[in-house]
């Protein structure tokens, strides 16, 4: 049987499986492809600049961004997200409502990309200035909690700050997943004490297009980053005090990403187990090194 909507036949989507499917459990979940084949919403909600209509973007068949859906809809204008949906089920979306800082996915009709070693991927690029994207719900950190962090990020320029998950509006700026700092060093939080985060950092990473997961055994000497599935080598351990939950994508306090990006996933759990068969699959789809 031929769908006409997409022209793909109906084995090929009875065989789709999703990076969450294999991997469940995520406490939340962004991407521009589909990550879970139960999920049935929407990979993000978009506003053209034309007329500030917006509108919901999803997938194709085999879960891809439908991205014929999206240049039709800003038609020939600029397109900016205002919503990042939580594909994890738990109903944390990233969300954007002041225009001029939501992250950009169209220019002028044509969409945003990221080329690696594969095809070009959708992508969404983060001003370095004031985008970012506040969680609807909250993901609460408690003591002595671990996590996992896996996210891509093309840094706009070596001084612009990779993309992030963060807690801290203003005052306290922890908790943070592994992020690409400037054009030095990448930082980590690594363990979660009552009124602190310990936080690790190292040397010089080059702004490449970068796969950077870490995960926090809530030990600052068993916890661990990597950046296209290479370990990466820490130099200093230390603490600052902390918030009690992530709560923003792309941004803490007065800092923000200047980053193209296209997936972000978060468990509370350590999947160091499972840290190079996630990090493979990610990397199978968008081709990144």
């Amino acid at each position: 049987m031929i769908l006409s909507t997409h022209g793909i036949v109906a084995s090929q989507i009875a065989s789709f499986v999703g990076l969450l499917d294999t991997y469940p459990n995520a406490a939340a979940a962004y991407s521009l492809r589909k990550l879970r084949t139960a999920y049935t919403g929407s990979a993000i909600r978009v506003r053209r600049s034309s007329d500030n209509t917006e509108s919901d973007i999803g997938f194709t068949a085999l879960g891809n961004l439908d991205t014929t859906a999206l240049t039709t809809f800003c038609s020939g204008t600029d397109g900016f997200v205002t919503t990042w949906y939580d594909q994890s089920g738990n109903g944390r979306n990233g969300v954007q409502t002041t225009a001029a800082n939501q992250p950009k996915i169209v220019s002028s009709g044509s969409v945003l990309t990221l080329t690696g070693t594969g095809s070009a991927k959708p992508c969404m690029l983060f001003d370095g200035t004031n985008d970012l994207l506040d969680l609807s719900t909250t993901l609460p950190i408690a003591t002595g909690d671990k996590f996992s962090i896996y996210q891509l990020e093309k840094k706009t320029s070596t001084s612009t700050i990779g993309i992030w998950i963060t807690g801290g509006a203003a005052g306290s700026a922890s908790p943070f997943g592994p992020v690409h700092y400037s054009n030095t060093n990448l930082f980590m939080n690594t363990k979660f004490n009552a009124g602190t985060s310990g936080y690790r950092f190292g040397g010089t990473l080059a702004a490449n297009y970068n796969l950077i997961s870490g995960y926090n055994k809530d030990s600052d000497t068993t916890s661990d980053a990597y950046v296209n599935n290479s370990l990466y080598t820490f130099s200093t351990t230390s603490t600052e005090a902390r918030v009690t939950a992530f709560s923003r994508i792309g941004a803490r306090v007065t800092e923000f990403s200047g980053t193209s990006t296209q997936e972000m996933i978060i468990y509370l759990v350590d999947q160091s187990a499972n840290n190079t068969a996630i990090n493979t699959n990610i990397n199978t789809y968008y081709g990144i090194y």
